[in-house]
């Protein structure tokens, strides 16, 4: 099993971004998908989750200008990114709590992350 983020790039204050992440290999479930970041010297702070139901969280920081979801048929979990800002700018991982076939157990994946840079 493996995740693989995909979507950032470099955008102007005020801008839009949709990150994308999909999960492959052999999954059985998916529980809890959520995106994280982290800024260059700065601990990794939790961005948004969402669960296998669609029930959403978001951080402070991002309510209101961010929009997580997710795909359950394609194992994917998306992050739309608007009106953003210089200090949005950081990398962006994606993490995801998968049941796997064989083994049937739980673990937790991260994909590679993703750089997202605000700038003018």
């Amino acid at each position: 099993v493996q995740l693989q983020a995909c979507g950032g790039g470099l955008v102007q204050p005020g801008g839009s971004l949709r990150l994308s992440c999909v999960a492959s290999g052999s999954i059985f479930s998916i529980g809890y998908m959520r995106w994280y970041r982290q800024a260059p010297g700065k601990q990794r702070e939790l961005v948004a989750h969402i669960t296998s139901g669609g029930t959403t969280n978001y951080a402070d920081s991002v309510k209101g200008r961010f929009s997580i979801s997710r795909d359950n048929a394609k194992h994917t979990v998306y992050l739309q990114m608007n009106s953003l800002k210089p200090e949005d700018t950081a990398v962006y991982y994606c993490n995801a709590d998968i049941t796997s076939v064989v083994p049937r157990t739980l673990t937790s994946y991260w994909g590679q992350g993703t750089q997202v840079t605000v700038s003018s």
